[in-house]
């Protein structure tokens, strides 16, 4: 019997070629598409999987009740390391890292800038990297020992054996290498190229030590691995007020554990209460996904419908002769999930022809698990759902056929025939307008964003890391740069324009006891303001004129809109303890989320600046402009490679998700235009045929 089932399917599939070809082309694409979808989906979704103990390892985050609201940090107090360690029964170990941080790594002739963290030598034992030498229980125990990731040994060592050589960090220390790790999967939260021990940290940045007593300093990230998962709750009621009792109580900040397994998806916050996140992208082409399968399958449907009366007679004599429905209707199954089949196999043949292309577009590593007995079962899975739900409406519409009516010809037909498949269409439209729509809304919230005031000159200007041979270097290459003309003006500042690295509290006359707001920080030296191209709305800027603006602060316009101060210039506010004279307000500078209102901030004159910024002089030759300075800084900065970064680009990075999540809907818009267009090009073939 299902021999005869496959043979008629075959027989009638070589009949209707042209039909039989936009079904399997529809099908094809709203598959590929389904697929390719999907292999982003599950790469989201088994973020940091590949780490065994994932579900027991959390990180330490801070709610603080301040501004009305609850904002959550995901950085910690340095005492919270150790105190965590004898806190609860529960907790098995605690580790603490530095914010990743791109340090120049040499061996020989051969330097490279990388990226890398110092961690306490339990990071390793906790995370369980995969590891191709050296033990991790031990590789982090000596302050002269560093580890390296296999493709960053290579850069340096090329086919060499790496361990036991050395290596030169930051023109500064040589440390050892002692075990080598596998490079780190891209879904991973960890980015790093090397990990350098806490001790050596310590031994050569004096302020770490200063802040291991100090509670009050939240510059740190400090993770926790528990004995069981289920004491999590336990855990969290008993570190909670850990701040507090450690005389941190100016605020109201509670400590929690956030689960490893929730980083990826869920580190949004609003209010202390979690808000999503890439979930939100996931939830979304997910259904992205379903809607073009859909539309897909209900191509198959009124095409199958709209040659029902090509197959009446066929149904007919199949009844006169003994046919039940059930055969009837497994026939008409199997012929879709034949056709669901050969478009799967065809849909495989695209997925891995686009591969290379999707994944530069969607930044990924993705392919096609075809090892996997998983992928398999899911590709099965696949074939039955889309054959089962395109070919069902067909198979018992077909079936339902009295013999009588349609050997005599009286099949019906006219309006109440074509209404299904109307009804049908206006679905799929229904559907495709939304993917459309859906695109046009997201771009034009782009573009929104994109065009708000920046409040600073992003052309060309250019930031790079400070290390201690250009801080000690600084104001001899500045001159030389701007006395040059390669540079209209530089300056030093604790973070670039395009990113916020620290936040404080500030005092002014008549705040409100109650009344506790954040204030964004910047630390810098002279011409911060003219190089970052920030107009000055009342008072003046930092000057070398006025020996005095060493206590002397500025505050941006939503600062003062908080502050609410009448004759701003010359108020004297408190900050840390001291007195500083408010010497000029500055316009609003959006250098956080391009998505949010910019928050108040004020600038200082201090030392704790870790980027240099310069704004190149016009020129029509800006390669030209950039070796000319390249050769400047080889001079005065000989140890490091001259790498640097545009202001535009990074602020570009910052929609990086939301362009992505664009592109692709209008990729997917497009196709499922494209597939409910296939659908009305054999509908019409059809009623041409029919009135012929």
């Amino acid at each position: 019997m299902l021999r005869n089932y496959l043979m008629i399917a075959l027989r009638n599939f070589s009949k209707n070629k042209f039909y039989t070809a936009l079904n399997v082309i529809g099908l094809s694409i709203g598959i590929t598409c389904s697929i390719l979808i999907l292999l982003w989906v599950f790469d989201e979704l088994s973020f940091n999987k590949f780490i065994p103990k994932q579900k027991k390892l959390y990180q330490v985050w801070s709610n603080a009740n301040f501004d009305n609201t609850i904002n959550s940090w995901l950085s910690v107090p340095l005492p919270i390391y150790p105190a965590l360690k004898s806190a609860h029964a529960n907790i098995r170990n605690t580790a603490v890292a530095s914010w990743l941080g791109p340090h120049l790594l040499t061996v020989g002739e051969t330097k490279m800038n990388r990226k890398g963290h110092y961690v306490s030598e339990e990071f390793l034992e906790m995370f369980e990297f995969p590891v191709v030498y050296g033990d991790p229980a031990k590789a982090l125990d000596e302050p002269t020992s560093i580890v390296l990731t296999e493709s960053t040994a290579k850069a340096l060592f090329g086919n060499e054996d790496p361990i036991n050589k050395t290596v030169r960090v930051d023109d500064a220390g040589d440390l050892q290498v002692v075990a080598i790790l596998k490079d780190l999967p891209k879904n991973c939260s960890f980015e790093f190229d090397f990990l350098i021990p806490w001790s050596y940290h310590r031994q050569i940045n004096p302020w770490v030590i200063d802040n291991e007593d100090n509670w009050g300093n939240y510059s740190f990230q400090v993770f926790v691995e528990l004995n069981d998962p289920s004491t999590k709750e336990e855990v969290d009621s008993q570190i909670r007020l850990m701040l507090q009792e450690h005389g941190e109580d100016e605020i109201k900040t509670e400590l929690f554990l956030y689960p490893m397994e929730r980083w990826r998806l869920y580190s949004n916050f609003e209010n202390g209460i979690e808000k999503g996140g890439m979930s939100d992208f996931v939830q979304l082409f997910s259904l992205i996904a379903v809607l073009i399968l859909m539309i897909a399958c209900i191509n198959f449907m009124n095409m199958a419908t709209a040659r029902s009366v090509k197959r009446a007679k066929e149904v007919g004599i199949r009844k006169t002769v003994g046919s039940t429905k059930a055969m009837l209707v497994m026939q008409f199954l199997i012929e879709s999930l034949l056709i669901s089949a050969f478009a799967f196999i065809l849909a495989i043949l695209i997925s891995e022809t686009l591969l290379p292309f999707y994944n530069n577009l969607v930044e990924k590593q993705l392919r096609i698990p075809f090892e996997s007995a998983g992928f398999w079962l899911a590709a099965l899975a696949l074939v039955l759902i889309t054959g089962l739900l395109s070919g069902s409406y067909p198979a018992f519409y077909l079936s339902s056929f009295k013999p009588i009516k349609v050997l005599k010809g009286k099949v019906l037909t006219g309006r109440k025939a074509s209404w299904p498949r109307k009804i049908l269409v206006t679905i799929q439209f229904m559907f495709a307008i939304f993917l459309l729509v859906s695109t046009l809304l997201i771009y034009q919230q782009l573009q929104l964003v994109k065009n708000r005031e920046l409040g600073y000159n992003q052309s060309n200007l250019i930031s790079m890391e400070l290390n201690e041979e250009l801080k000690k270097n600084y104001q001899a290459l500045k001159n030389d740069l701007v006395q040059s003309g390669l540079v209209e003006s530089m300056t030093i500042s604790n973070s670039p324009v395009t990113d916020i690295h620290s936040n404080n509290f500030l005092g002014w006359p008549g705040k409100p006891e109650e009344e506790k707001v954040l204030f964004t920080t910047i630390t810098c030296k002279y011409d911060y303001s003219r190089t970052m191209g920030i107009k000055v709305l009342e008072g003046r800027d930092f000057s070398e004129d006025f020996p005095s603006d060493s206590t002397a602060i500025i505050v941006n316009k939503a600062a003062l809109d908080v502050m609410k101060l009448a004759d701003p210039i010359g108020t004297e506010l408190e900050l840390w303890g001291s007195k500083q004279t408010l010497i000029g307000v500055v316009d609003n500078v959006l250098m956080g989320s391009p998505f949010q209102e910019v928050k108040p901030l004020f600038m200082i004159m201090d030392n704790w600046g870790g980027y240099v910024t310069m704004r190149i002089a016009k020129t029509n030759d800006l390669s030209a402009r950039l070796m000319d300075i390249e050769a400047k800084m080889k001079k005065f900065n000989p140890a490091y490679p001259f790498d640097y970064s545009f202001a535009d680009q990074e602020f570009q990075k910052k929609f990086s998700t939301i362009e992505l999540t664009n592109k692709l809907s209008g990729i997917f818009a497009a196709l499922s235009i494209f597939i409910t267009g296939l659908g009305l090009l054999g509908l019409a073939a059809f009623t041409a045929e029919q009135r012929t």
